[in-house]
């Protein structure tokens, strides 16, 4: 069984009768908008919205929620960004900083460029900034609890993790009201009202500025630490299914203190679990706020949405993906989409097919003809040849409307590729005016073998490509 309907079988059965109580179940996932945002974070949002297809499909009623936490801290100031106009931000809010180029803030300028990502992939969550919920007051009732029961935390992350937390740590970072940040603050004490704390800590690349005071916790001027802030998020939006990547899910891990929190403190049932690997670039997990990896709008640019979907989702999301746009990744997949696709056309069911089905939209699949990507690519290269004729010699018959719309649309991705990723092996430009300096050197064999082949090509009657 395709993994997708595996686990939304399986949540099914543990919620037995409870589903039809809910009106609607909630599927929840979120990125850190701390840069430019990779393409390995398009994989979880794959995978939860495939969740949400799946579900819709048994007549279930969900809701996909998608956060752009924006109330982090900006810990690191990525290559491509200017590092004068940024260290001083260092340890403040996501939400604060100035926006690279343009309107709003820094995390709306690279937020919003992810969720268009997101949109153009064929996935249409609800998406919210978390500075906002916490600003609205939807956080303050957690707040009160995680900071009545931090007695109750620490021994939870003793147990779990093995982390040490001193006589009196509160679970929360403080806006500071004297340099805004809010990585270098100490909680002291809460007295149910207001929350006493100094600015004297080294986080996220600042330090403090010795900052003494007490402020409200609560409508965003303070935010729970983040494995804290995390089994918060399960409560204040009943989250009913949320899964994460192989780092949060380790045994002693994040997951684990956050499910054992929902638990203990906040009395909420942490949501069905569904956990994945990572999605690979050369072999190296990918960081957002240290700018390494091909960004998401990069990658989502150099290939249709339905290829997207299919590198991230079509091998056991327990596995890693390897996804290198300058090897020979691209091709491949167009490759395997193309022997799905034939197999889809016969009527054959299993997992590729299943998954062949749910990377396109409603109604998208049509049977047409398609030419190998790797062949597009070799005639893109060719401008003294009719594309469309030569694809229509390589089928055997004319191409069908149908036909001429995937060909143009794999000429387009094609030269896409060529010019910022091909490997140099697919890469070749036509001598048409003048011979390469190489030629000069051909020895006395190399030429008459040349000479025999062109009297070969002199006798056909019609020249064929493949021939």
């Amino acid at each position: 069984m395709f993994w997708a309907d595996s686990a939304i079988e399986d949540f099914i059965t543990k919620r037995k009768g409870t589903i039809d109580s809910k009106e609607s179940i909630v599927i929840r996932d979120e990125k850190t908008a701390s840069g430019r945002i990779h393409v390995g974070a398009m994989r979880g949002v794959m995978i939860h919205g495939i969740l949400s297809r799946v579900l819709a499909e048994k007549g279930i009623q969900n809701t996909y929620l998608y956060e752009i936490n924006d109330l982090d801290a900006f810990d690191a100031i990525p290559d491509y960004l200017d590092k004068e106009k940024y260290k001083d931000e260092l340890g403040k809010p996501l939400y604060t900083l100035p926006a690279p180029e343009g309107e709003g803030n820094y995390a709306q300028y690279f937020g919003n460029e992810f969720a268009r990502v997101i949109e153009a992939s064929g996935f249409h969550p609800q998406f919210y900034y978390s500075s906002d919920e916490y600003k609205a007051g939807k956080y303050n009732e957690v707040i009160r609890i995680a900071l009545e029961k931090a007695e109750v935390i620490r021994k939870i992350y003793k147990e779990v993790s093995g982390g040490e937390k001193e006589e009196g740590w509160l679970p929360i970072m403080v806006l500071c009201e004297g340099c805004g940040k809010i990585a270098t603050t100490r909680a002291t004490s809460f007295d149910g009202e207001e929350v006493t704390y100094v600015c004297d800590q080294e986080g996220s690349g600042a330090s403090g500025c010795g900052f003494e005071g007490r402020n409200s916790p609560f409508d965003g001027n303070a935010k729970l630490l983040w494995k804290v802030d995390w089994a918060a998020k399960f409560k204040v939006f009943e989250v009913d299914i949320e899964g994460e990547g192989k780092d949060l899910f380790t045994k002693g891990g994040a997951r684990d203190v956050a499910d054992r929190i929902s638990k203990e403190v906040f009395e909420y049932e942490p949501p069905f679990d569904v956990r994945y690997e990572h999605l690979l670039i050369g072999n190296r997990k990918m960081s957002t706020s240290k700018g390494t990896g091909a960004s998401a709008a990069g990658v989502a640019s150099l290939i249709p949405p339905k290829i997207f979907k299919l590198a991230l989702l079509g091998r056991n999301i327990k596995r890693a993906v390897n996804f290198d746009p300058e090897g020979d990744t691209i091709p491949i997949l167009y490759d395997q989409y193309d022997s799905l696709a034939e197999k889809y056309i016969a009527g054959i069911e299993d997992d590729g097919t299943r998954v062949f089905a749910l990377i396109h939209k409603e109604g998208e699949i049509k049977a047409r003809f398609l030419p190998r990507f790797s062949q597009v690519v070799f005639l893109v290269q060719m401008p003294h040849m009719n594309i469309e004729e030569e694809v229509s010699h390589i089928k055997g018959a004319p191409l069908t409307d149908e036909d001429k719309e995937e060909l143009e649309e794999r000429i387009t991705y094609a030269r896409q590729w060529i010019e910022k990723y091909a490997p140099e092996r697919y890469v070749f430009e036509l001598q048409v005016d003048a011979l390469p300096e190489v030629a000069k050197n051909f020895s006395s064999k190399q030429k008459e073998a040349l000479q025999r082949a062109l009297e070969e090509i002199k006798k056909m009657k019609e020249l064929d490509g493949q021939e």
